[in-house]
């Protein structure tokens, strides 16, 4: 049987997030896509492996990340025109945040946002507000990282120009004992106006199912993605079917298939997730 989640479990659904790049470069292998058309192609891969919302992190031409209207507005366009997103790209057995068969398209906001690695997209916290306002294509979703100043400042700007917001928190390495890791306490202490439109983006240490669980519990009603990185990404996946919860897999958090061979694209993982997770989930019954 699948262990009782420890959040309402009508608030969740199977979403399988593909994060294309991350903080990834060329200088982690051929597989990392780097140009909007290589970001597009592998969007539409991922989809067609079964990936059902699709995180991107604009980057300008010499690589570096961006939330300047004039990078991010033509890259959305790009995934638009390709059906993924505002374009609608219908699905028979999904459902996107606003319209039912839709993929998602969500950007990394903030310094490195989702990347967990160093500066990023924009090292002014003060000024992220002001350059979501200025967008002029808006995505379905933005990743706010609260380990970041100014986190509640920028969820609180998208959500009023109509983005949804994914809250990413790290759960299990900065926990105390008897207390609560810094970021989650931030977003715990965030009221929370519109929780249809916030989901938390946890990202796991380790597959431990107990601390994660105990910390869990004191979340509002908001739906749950678990993900991990490199080493933590697989078993953090299994545990994320064995709760129900959204999931998340790709090269922007891991390079290696659950055997420890190189993938060799976005695609390749997600078709791996979509496997582990339906293995694991008919264990449960």
């Amino acid at each position: 049987m699948s262990p009782t989640p420890p959040w309402p479990a009508q608030e969740l659904g199977p979403t399988l997030v593909v994060s294309l790049n991350g903080s990834r470069d060329a200088a982690d292998g051929a597989a990392v896509p780097m140009s909007p058309d290589d970001l597009v192609e592998a969007a539409l891969a991922a989809v067609d492996a079964g990936a059902r919302e699709v995180l991107v992190h604009p980057r300008t031409p010499c690589g570096r990340e961006s939330l300047s209207p004039r990078v991010v507005g033509p890259l959305l366009e790009a995934l638009g025109n390709a059906g993924i997103g505002a374009g609608a790209r219908t699905l028979p057995d999904a459902a996107g945040p606003g319209e039912a068969g839709r993929v998602a398209v969500s950007v990394g906001a903030g310094a490195g946002a989702g990347a967990g690695l160093g500066a990023g997209a924009e090292p002014d916290h003060g000024g992220w507000p002001a350059r979501v306002r200025s967008w002029t294509v808006l995505p379905d979703r933005a990743v706010v990282r609260f380990a970041e100043p100014g986190a509640r400042e920028l969820a609180e700007a998208l959500l009023e120009r109509g983005v949804a917001v994914d809250a990413e928190v790290a759960v299990g390495a900065e926990a105390r004992p008897g207390g609560l890791p810094g970021p989650l306490a931030r977003f715990l202490a965030w009221p929370v106006r519109d929780p249809a439109r916030v989901r938390l983006v946890a990202e796991l240490s380790c597959a431990d199912p107990g601390p994660a669980a105990e910390l869990l519990r004191r979340l509002p009603p908001v739906p749950v993605v678990l993900f991990g990185r490199e080493a933590a990404a697989w078993p953090v996946l299994r545990l994320a079917a064995r709760y129900g919860t959204g999931a998340r897999i790709g090269i922007g958090d891991v390079l290696h298939l659950p055997d420890g061979r190189a993938a060799r694209s976005n695609a390749e993982l997600v078709a791996a997730a979509a496997r582990a997770r339906g293995v694991t989930t008919a264990g449960n019954r």
